[in-house]
């Protein structure tokens, strides 16, 4: 079970900070992701980790805005957001993937998923 946090309402140029926390296994070994899904469209990637931490990756339109991290010890994933846009508004997911070695940005590369936390970005 994968469970995210830290949703709310905020004004453009605002930060928020996500919390995805695991329960009912760990996710220590694997890669984990955030995606979002705006309204009218598709789900899409926004950022995933290592397992170990050392490795990220970033879709363009997040990149020197958003910073993905975690923290083994405490089974979380977070997803620090700064310079929010209203483009940004979505809900936002966690994901775990088995390739902990890879940063994978493809929904079918993850097999567990959050229920998702709203991010509204007012300008």
């Amino acid at each position: 079970q994968l469970v995210e946090s830290g949703g709310g309402l905020v004004q453009a140029g605002g930060s928020l900070r996500l919390s995805c926390a695991a329960s009912g296994r760990t996710f220590v070994n694997f890669a984990m992701g955030w995606f979002r899904r705006a309204p009218g469209k598709e789900r899409e990637f926004v950022a995933a980790i290592t397992w170990t931490g050392v490795s990220t990756y970033y879709t363009d339109s997040v990149k020197g805005r958003f910073t993905i991290s975690r923290d083994n010890t405490k089974n979380r994933v977070y997803l620090e957001m700064s310079s929010l846009k209203p483009e940004d508004t979505a809900v936002y997911y966690c994901a775990a993937a088995a390739s902990r070695w890879n940063t994978p940005s493809t929904e079918h590369e993850y097999a567990y998923w959050g229920q998702g936390t709203q991010v509204t970005v007012s300008s």
